[in-house]
């Protein structure tokens, strides 16, 4: 049901094709969120369907640009301010490093060195990220979003370089 609500916010901060929503949950979204195309235009068919986003233009090979409508942004509203949120989270990486300890000291310094090349690279990602963004005439709406990402994923790259060095001494 989130994928929904990604949407609308994608578009309420404003008018964007498939790819184009497609390519801000690659860069921006990645750490809470992915979706590709064959969930996404599915999902702008419902949305708009449901009367919550509107074809607003057509560019070349057909690309289809959609925004989100006034009920569009009533129900992401009530949705963000009225709703509980589902606070359950499913995370395979780490159930993964929470069982780390049933596993030979060699397989568990594999797993951290892996999983630790993976932070890195999302940490370079999510700062070139912000870098771009502070170069934009135009404040990005999402930078505090981005900034978060950075935070955890410090704290993260920090706690596996320990577990890295305690496994190592």
């Amino acid at each position: 049901m989130s994928l929904r609500y990604a949407v609308l916010g994608l578009l309420a901060r404003r008018p964007s094709t498939g790819y184009e929503l497609t390519q801000t949950f690659d860069r921006s979204l990645s750490t809470s969120w992915h979706a590709g195309h064959s969930q996404i235009y599915p999902e702008l068919a419902k949305l708009e369907a449901a009367g919550l986003i509107n074809l607003v233009g057509e560019g070349a090979r057909r690309s289809k640009t959609y925004g989100i409508t006034d009920t569009g942004r009533a129900e992401l509203r009530r949705w963000l301010v009225e709703a509980e949120p589902d606070r359950s989270q499913r995370s395979e990486s780490g159930l993964r490093l929470f069982l780390t300890p049933l596993l030979d000291p060699a397989d568990r310094m594999q797993t951290f060195e892996r999983d630790l090349a993976h932070v890195e690279h999302e940490l370079a990602a999510l700062e070139a990220l912000q870098a771009d963004q502070a170069d934009t005439a135009e404040p990005e709406v999402f930078a505090p979003q981005v900034d978060l990402g950075i935070r955890v994923n410090t704290v993260l790259r920090d706690w596996l370089r320990e577990q890295i060095e305690s496994a190592s001494a």
